[in-house]
Formats: structure tokens, sequence, C-alpha cells
């Protein structure tokens, strides 16, 4: 699926952000609770994703997506407090917030869709 490699590639790049940012925060900021907490939840984005590629049905499948869809929303309240306290500035908040942003709409739109697929396929095997 196409969308899914945008997805895997995307997750992958911010991942990397992440952990620069991660960097950042402990060596320049000497933050070392929240950035420990978005270096988890940034970078879980894409490994769930990896493990999606791998599930074993359109259920498991599902389960690790909404498991990333979660983590993105999670990653974006850590960008907020982080930059809502003065660790990060509001431009570094400005270059990886729309990222998270897309990767959640991404998420979101991959999320319903195998929603839809699996209740269509129910419907199927009842009619």
């Amino acid at each position: 699926m196409k969308q899914d490699n945008v997805v895997v590639e995307k997750s992958k790049r911010f991942a990397i952000r992440i952990i620069n940012l991660y960097k950042y925060l402990e060596d320049e900021k000497y933050e070392f609770v929240m950035s420990k907490q978005i270096l988890r939840s940034g970078t879980s984005i894409g490994a769930n994703i990896r493990e999606a590629a791998n599930a074993q049905s359109k259920k498991d499948f599902l389960s690790k997506m909404y498991i990333s869809l979660k983590e993105t929303g999670e990653t974006q309240y850590w960008l907020e407090l982080l930059v809502e306290t003065d660790f990060i500035s509001q431009k570094q908040f400005d270059s990886l917030h729309p990222e998270c942003e897309e990767l959640l709409k991404l998420l979101t739109s991959i999320t319903k869709s195998t929603c839809q697929s699996i209740q269509n396929s129910k419907l199927e095997i009842k009619n």
C-alpha cells in the first residue's frame, strides 16, 4: 500500500529529528525527564508502524497503527510542553510540530480505512 510506505518513511525521518532533539535537550538544556518521554513516544511511532507491516491479521495491523496514532498524540503533547516551558524555541516547535501533525493525519486516515475494511469483511461474511 503506497500510503503505508509514505508513513513508514515519514515516521523514520521524524524519529531521527526526535533523537536529535533529545540530544539537544540533554546536552544543551540539561532537561532529562521530558526529553526521555519525547524520545520514547517519538520513536515509538515508527517502531509500531514497522511492526504493523508484519502483522498477523488486519486486526493486529489496526492495533499497531492505533498505538502509533496514540504515540503521535503523546509526542504532540510533549512538544507543546517543551515550547511552553521554554526548553525549545517557537522556531524549533514550528519546525517539528507540522511533521507530527502530518503523521497524525496519515495515521488517522489509515486506521479509519482499515477499520472500515474490517467492518466490510464482517458484512461480507454475514451475507
